[in-house]
């Protein structure tokens, strides 16, 4: 791509430090943060040979830095902060115990801890050290336990001593690291004893580091399984640079400034996480704000989000739609910017929250191999309904499903010609996988989107979400969107359920907003609504009141509902409410 407005420095000419390269382009996102069109013909991704984000970074920037970078509140009232310069120190020391305790550079190493000091103070230390952390969530039982161990390679655990126990069935001769107050002490390998290290022991350990070698820009960093809504979880590979590097596209997309103070509503073991609870706030030197909850309490998030004076906010929908149940005119102070990832947002719930607090939540489209593909940044027009253009960076097609040709409406597909940073190494230990998901120079996402006249995208669905009826083409998401409109429906999910006559038609699984029964009556009033505002072919034909299976990072697993549907098991019982009863 070529362009006459001005590049960001560093990335041509002599190759600067790798810091400086760095600082270079996020100082060129930060200066067209409201300049689309600028920010995706000017900047180009630092490609340096040798990186480590939490030396040549984070240590740049923390060294002598007394502002907060760190910030939780916790439910009982209670509020620890930490500096940047607070972070540096003790992540040498963590870094420099762990290095005692046996762990090395390319070693794989489980961390499942909770929104805690330690989780961040883990984070930086295993970089330094060049351990390869695989993240896991504390809701994980040992099954899940033992399956990362063994497909992952973990050489060490770093848990919470709350989870210990989980660990006791889990198998293999890793080093067992425990944060908290009951583990045991002891041997600390996975050899039967049960022994486990104390974390706590790490505020001995010296607070400068020295690291034992340089790090290669293609290092491997972390190891993600996915959350799995179609299929036994995969093993994603990223790099010190394809996150680290690769989410200045997030901080972009988030609109964060040095200062700001984000909060993310987020679970740690899972990528969102990483992207905007470490990489993106940290990129833009923002502070993180961690409001820590047993049970989510609308009102009470807004009180903490005026307390802290919350700038920017990041929540999946699931968060937002129960946002808009409550009185959002409680926040006195609305967020200058308000995002949503992890699942496309629905236009219902962005224009409540537009006429309570005068702010239009931003949608944007990534995945765990992947940071932000496609988003509305600030300061750009949003189109209802839409998940924005390409960020800047990221070449997208959508490709045909049957032809694999460039089209308008198609599979999400990057363009590796010029390989975005952002983009995994591949799937761990999956060769064949890896191959079909980069093939032909794409790398291919599995959802459908259109593109209208102007480049703005609107996501269809997963391509294996997407269905026929009556040889028509539906998408769950539109379908479920408009179910949201109506003041009943909490959540919903979509799915084909069969029919002799229109091969599959829409059945909806509701979840009630408070104040309504399921029942004939509510049933009724939605299928009236569905007549009103869809097509005749769109329109549901079957409707259940039920709770939505969803994986553990909180994701509709419409599969199961799917083939649930597909063998009998929930149509047709005496929970089904069918449209032509209810006319």
């Amino acid at each position: 791509m070529t362009s006459s407005k001005p590049r960001n420095p560093g990335a041509t000419g002599a190759t600067p430090a790798p810091a400086t390269a760095f600082r270079a382009a996020r100082d060129f996102l930060l200066a067209h943060r409201e300049d689309w069109q600028a920010a995706r013909e000017g900047f180009v991704w630092p490609r340096p040979a040798e990186f480590n984000w939490a030396l040549d970074w984070f240590d740049t920037i923390a060294e002598g830095n007394g502002r907060t970078a760190l910030r939780i509140a916790e439910e009982d009232g209670s509020e620890a902060a930490y500096s940047f310069d607070d972070l540096r120190r003790r992540s040498n020391q963590v870094a420099n115990w762990l290095r005692e305790q046996g762990v090395r550079a390319g070693d794989r190493m489980i961390v499942m801890l909770g929104n805690q000091a330690e989780l961040w103070e883990t984070a930086l230390a295993a970089m330094k050290l060049r351990a390869v952390v695989i993240p896991a969530t504390p809701l994980l039982g040992t099954a899940d336990l033992a399956d990362r161990v063994e497909r992952g390679r973990a050489a060490h655990v770093l848990v919470r001593a709350a989870d210990t126990g989980k660990f006791a069935g889990v198998p293999g001769g890793y080093t067992r690291i425990a944060v908290g107050e009951r583990a045991d002490r002891g041997g600390g390998r996975g050899d039967g004893t049960g022994g486990w290290h104390s974390y706590a022991d790490s505020a001995h350990a010296a607070d400068t580091f020295t690291p034992d070698g340089p790090t290669r820009a293609d290092d491997p960093l972390l190891l993600y399984f996915t959350s799995g809504t179609t299929a036994r979880p995969k093993l994603v590979e990223h790099t010190h640079t394809s996150y680290p590097v690769g989410h200045l596209a997030t901080m972009y997309w988030i609109g964060l400034r040095p200062g700001d103070v984000h909060l993310n509503i987020s679970s740690p073991g899972w990528a969102k996480h990483a992207w905007s609870s470490l990489f993106a706030p940290w990129n833009a030197e923002a502070t993180v704000y961690v409001h820590n909850y047993a049970r989510f309490d609308a009102a009470r998030l807004m009180a903490e989000m005026d307390r802290a004076g919350v700038t920017s906010f990041c929540a999946p929908p699931t968060v937002w739609r129960m946002l808009i149940q409550a009185d959002l005119g409680a926040l006195r102070t609305p967020p200058r910017e308000a995002v949503a990832a992890g699942e496309p947002l629905n236009p219902e719930v962005i224009e409540t929250v537009r006429r309570a607090w005068g702010v239009t939540i931003r949608d944007g489209f990534g995945q765990t191999e992947t940071t932000v593909q496609i988003a509305n940044p600030p300061g750009q027009p949003v189109k209802t309904g839409s998940m924005g253009r390409p960020g800047p960076g990221y070449t997208v097609v959508l490709l045909d499903p049957v032809t694999g040709e460039p089209a308008d409406e198609g599979e999400i597909a990057l363009d590796l010609s010029d390989r975005p940073v952002g983009v995994m190494t591949g799937y761990a230990g999956d060769p064949e996988r890896t191959a079909e998901a980069m093939a032909g120079g794409y790398y291919r996402t599995g959802d459908i989107a259109a593109r209208d006249a102007d480049g703005y995208l609107t996501y269809v669905g997963r391509s294996d979400d997407v269905f026929k009826s009556s040889d028509y083409k539906v998408s769950p998401f539109e379908l479920e969107s408009a179910l949201l409109e109506h003041e009943a429906v909490a959540e919903a999910a979509v799915v084909p359920s069969p029919d002799p006559l229109r091969l599959s038609v829409p059945k909806a699984y509701v979840v009630l907003a408070e104040g309504w029964e399921p029942g004939p009556g509510t049933a009724k009033a939605l299928f009236a609504h569905s007549r009103a505002t869809l097509a005749p072919f769109k329109r549901i034909r079957r409707l259940e009141f039920a709770e939505l299976p969803k994986t553990v990072s909180g994701k509709i697993r419409r599969i199961e509902l799917r083939e649930r549907t597909a063998r009998g098991e929930l149509s047709g019982g005496a929970d089904e409410y069918r449209e032509e009863d209810h006319r």
